[in-house]
């Protein structure tokens, strides 16, 4: 077959990459706010209809592990067929996940919506897929700091929607609340198109990889292995403060509007969190970065816990927090990158995710289980400081070069 030599029109990112960047981060904001706010519904849910914590919190952790097992299979298609379809699929999912929640008068129901359905529109329009489509589409120079900037607008999200929905829930309802949300995210579509192109051909000598091939070559790489451990430990802190701060907050006596600034601390600190990780991350060896973010996590939880509840600590507790929120996302991304290159971006950041989302389904689940059996959330949080400092020692061991690759065999 003959190769096609005719020189191809400049894409939009080569043109417009601002544009890229800006609606990329639009989806980023939208996905992310529901999701982030799931602790503001879990009282009012609960308490409508006589269900346990253990009850939300075992359909918000399935809604963590399917995003988790859906990513890698919504990244290698939009790896093999680019991004748009997969954002448009997944947002149609996440709003029908969204509205069905609403309705969800049963502890099934609730778990086919806010799990499920859920679980598998975030895996298709998330901040992962984003930024997936920025390392293909956007020039090199443009990457590192686009990364920090897609995972700084899902925390955008993060400020935005739990105040937003605390208020809607005291004025609407938390019915119609879901509603609202349910139809924000199909505005994911049109922004989708932006990010349209084809998937970028091979650089000369680049070997062709087959998924399978891909796959085998990232899981027999050691510093891969330990990056997606080391990321299991992020998805099981984020998840379970997402989803049960609030509710621990009133326990400790605060009113649920702190529970939902909170979070929102959380979110708006985590926009120069990440942008600074996205900005360090390229200036700074990345697996110390990682290592430095994990610790310093433990030892905010350690002062959390141990300090007297009331508004200044917690809002305090989330703006550091919140600095040490996402922050671990560009430095893990752009490992994956320096490692594998951006063939597979999407599929192997989302395996990465996956461990991140084991860990979510972990710390949402265990946080509603150990708090009925407990009486308390204590033990979860002292989980959180050791599995904090153990992520710390498995980033530090990581190789921070490309994979070694045959070269491709002179063609005759």
């Amino acid at each position: 077959m003959s190769a096609h030599t005719d020189a191809p029109r400049p894409s939009l990112a080569a043109r417009a990459p601002l544009l890229i960047v800006l609606c990329g981060c639009l989806i980023a904001m939208l996905s992310f706010g529901p999701r982030a706010s799931s602790g503001i519904f879990m009282l009012p849910m609960t308490g409508d209809y006589g269900w346990g914590r253990d009850t939300f919190g075992l359909a918000i952790a399935i809604q963590n592990l399917i995003w988790g097992i859906g990513t890698p299979f919504a990244g290698a298609v939009a790896d093999r067929f680019g991004v748009t379809r997969v954002l448009w699929i997944g947002a149609a999912l996440y709003a029908a996940g969204l509205v069905l929640m609403a309705y969800s008068a049963t502890p099934g129901m609730l778990h086919l919506s806010a799990g499920v359905l859920v679980g598998f529109g975030l895996s298709g329009c998330s901040f992962n897929i984003v930024i997936a489509a920025f390392g293909k589409m956007l020039p090199e120079k443009w990457r590192p700091l686009s990364f920090g900037a897609g995972t700084a607008a899902g925390s955008f999200g993060q400020f935005l929607f739990p105040p937003l929905a605390a208020g809607l829930n005291t004025t609407i309802g938390w019915h119609q609340t879901l509603l609202v949300f349910g139809l924000a995210m199909l505005l994911i579509m049109p922004l989708a198109l932006a990010l349209a192109g084809a998937p970028p051909a091979a650089k000369a000598g680049e070997r062709q990889q087959s998924i399978g091939a891909a796959l085998g070559e990232a899981f027999r790489h050691p510093s891969y292995v330990l990056l997606v451990l080391g990321f299991f430990t992020c998805g099981f802190q984020l998840a379970f403060v997402t989803t049960h701060l609030p509710a621990y907050l009133m326990d400790r006596g605060l009113s649920i509007a702190v529970g939902g600034w909170t979070l929102a601390a959380i979110g708006l600190a985590n926009m120069v969190g990440s942008l600074g990780s996205g900005w360090l991350s390229s200036r700074m060896p990345r697996r110390y970065l990682l290592a430095a973010i994990y610790f310093a996590r433990g030892l905010a939880i350690i002062a959390f816990i141990l300090l007297p509840a009331n508004p200044v600590t917690a809002i305090g507790f989330g703006i550091v927090l919140g600095l040490l929120w996402l922050s671990t996302v560009p430095p893990t991304s752009g490992l994956v990158m320096l490692m594998f290159g951006t063939r597979y971006l999407a599929m192997l950041y989302g395996f990465a995710f996956f461990s991140h989302q084991v860990g979510g389904f972990l710390g949402v689940w265990l946080g509603g289980l150990l708090y009925e059996s407990l009486g308390s959330y204590d033990f979860v949080w002292w989980l959180s400081v050791a599995l904090s400092f153990a992520s710390a020692v498995i980033n530090l061991p990581i190789v921070e070069k490309p994979v070694a690759r045959a070269a491709l065999p002179a063609s005759g």
